[in-house]
């Protein structure tokens, strides 16, 4: 059965969740993290796509970024894959390989999705029981987004932005955001669009996409996970927004 085309489209957000092998950790210590970091911070700049929202997990990742081509994220997981695994299996005295395979990903489009995912990724330790609050966890972007240190690395999304006009009145207002738990059905919409591929979107981005397709998009159940796809196996859209 043919695997399902992965929907990117220039200038429109996408989460992405990459998983170690099997569940396994793909962070030992924190020289991994910073490591993993660096690497991100370089290629993302490299392959052009702006880094909004990040979280290390012990086992797997979340991003929430942006490309400027159909072509950057892929080739920004690849490249990135393959230094880390690298450092890992030298740093760590192992081989083979490291990552699950081909990365999960949703689009993320409107007001109520790209906060939301903002919101799933950096309270994502502590759904997991790591922290008591996203501010607790060092190892997202969450500090930076609420203002309490600077990254140079991540590029505020233009909701994130809408929160206030002032740097001061988005960090409270963002800071406000995280005063409730995400809603559990927010959560699992989230989290069955990024397994499956479904966008999580305006409908009128979703017919642009359909009427491109030539079929109604599905909100299928996730199938095994493939190898990742060389890059001209990969389907991409680019639709004028």
């Amino acid at each position: 059965m043919p695997r399902q085309a992965r929907l990117v489209l220039p200038g429109v957000a996408l989460h992405l969740v990459q998983r170690g092998n099997n569940r396994a950790d793909c962070f030992a210590c924190e020289s991994d993290r910073l490591v993993y970091l660096a690497h991100l911070r370089e290629l993302s700049a490299k392959h052009g796509c702006a880094v909004h929202v990040y979280c290390l997990m012990t086992n797997h990742v979340h991003l929430l970024l942006t490309p400027e081509d159909a072509a950057g994220c892929s080739t920004l997981m690849r490249d990135l894959g393959q230094r880390y695994v690298q450092y890992f299996n030298r740093r760590h005295e192992r081989s083979g390989t490291l990552w699950e395979g081909r990365f999960r990903s949703c689009l993320v489009e409107s007001a109520r999705y790209a906060l939301a995912c903002h919101r799933y990724i950096e309270s994502n330790p502590v759904r997991a029981g790591l922290s008591n609050h996203p501010d607790a966890y060092p190892w997202s972007s969450f500090r930076s987004n609420a203002g309490v240190h600077s990254d140079p690395m991540l590029s505020p999304h233009p909701e994130y932005l809408a929160l206030g006009e002032r740097a001061e009145a988005r960090h409270d207002a963002y800071r406000g955001l995280f005063e409730r738990p995400l809603d559990p059905s927010l959560v699992k919409e989230i989290r069955d669009a990024t397994n499956a591929g479904y966008p999580l979107a305006s409908d009128a981005l979703k017919a642009r996409v359909e009427q491109t397709l030539g079929r109604k998009l599905e909100r299928g159940k996730p199938g095994p996970r493939p190898k990742e796809p060389a890059l001209e196996d990969r389907f991409t859209l680019e639709i004028g927004l």
